[in-house]
């Protein structure tokens, strides 16, 4: 263990400096996500079930079609993907994270489902244009992306939308920024999320006013390991901030909801942003 080079990483860093490993790509770290993910009582990877079949049952709601073709961009497992589907409507469905979509592909094949998963990064993503009625991103994936990436992204999903069709995402909003700042901790377990080995895990986050950024750092060490660095960059947003985002990008025509989650916590009801768009092309 290599204590001068852990104390390096106690710096703030330059904004958007990587960390040195990928949480989605790490093949012990990603099977643990996905039970997190699976888990319906809990607010972590994906949000509880109910609050998933009560927001699909709003997004749908915010639409004026049936029989909709849906792109659901970072899916995870599935979860909306599936209940689209139910509901009647023709579902592509993309994640980055290999291990994911196995099972989502695995659980649609069980339930006969059929439903076109895609393992890949959606901000490299190639597709037709005008292929889809509705666009979404959902569980504050908008957040964790760079400007560039926001930019490249939206104008691809005005591509890809059909005239008329809605695109709805939801961001973190910037009240309470202060409270969403994690002080400095640790664990050590003989084996837990981060590796099947004893590791420590150091946490800590850092705030970037400016560009209104926290990032959540997580440095684990095993003993005769480089430590390995997690770090998620994540934006937070006002509703002008989104706004300025989505006009720059062409599109004209969007409202803003709040509350559509349920309220709890600092990451729930008013503090979430839901965005509905409209491509008027």
């Amino acid at each position: 263990m290599n204590i001068k080079e852990i104390s390096t990483y106690t710096i703030k860093p330059e904004l958007y400096t990587p960390g040195t490993d990928v949480m989605w790509t790490n093949e012990y770290i990603s099977k643990q996500l996905l039970q997190v993910h699976l888990n319906t009582e809990i607010d972590l990877a994906s949000r509880k079930g109910n609050t998933i079949k009560k927001t699909t049952d709003w997004i749908l709601g915010q639409t004026q079609k049936t029989s909709l073709g849906i792109l659901d961009l970072g899916c995870g497992p599935g979860l909306y993907s599936e209940l689209l589907t139910q509901k009647g409507h023709k579902v592509t469905a993309v994640d980055f994270s290999k291990n994911s979509i196995e099972y989502a592909k695995k659980h649609a094949e069980e339930k006969q489902l059929n439903i076109c998963y895609k393992n890949e990064d959606y901000r490299s993503l190639q597709l037709e244009e005008n292929q889809f009625d509705l666009v979404i991103l959902i569980y504050t994936d908008y957040c964790v992306l760079k400007p560039s990436e926001r930019k490249q992204l939206l104008s691809n999903i005005k591509t890809w939308l059909k005239p008329g069709g809605t695109f709805i995402f939801d961001v973190n909003n910037d009240q309470k920024l202060e409270q969403k700042i994690f002080p400095r901790s640790w664990e050590a377990q003989e084996k837990g999320f981060w590796s099947d080995k004893p590791y420590l895990a150091l946490s800590e986050s850092f705030h970037y006013t400016d560009e209104k950024v926290i990032l959540y750092q997580h440095v684990i060490v095993n003993e005769y390991e480089t430590p390995k660095v997690y770090r998620f960059y994540t934006h937070f947003f006002s509703e002008t901030d989104i706004k300025n985002e989505l006009l720059q990008s062409g599109f004209k025509q969007f409202n803003f909801y709040i509350n559509v989650l349920p309220a709890g916590d600092l990451w729930n009801g008013e503090q979430v942003i839901f965005c509905v768009v409209k491509n008027t092309k």
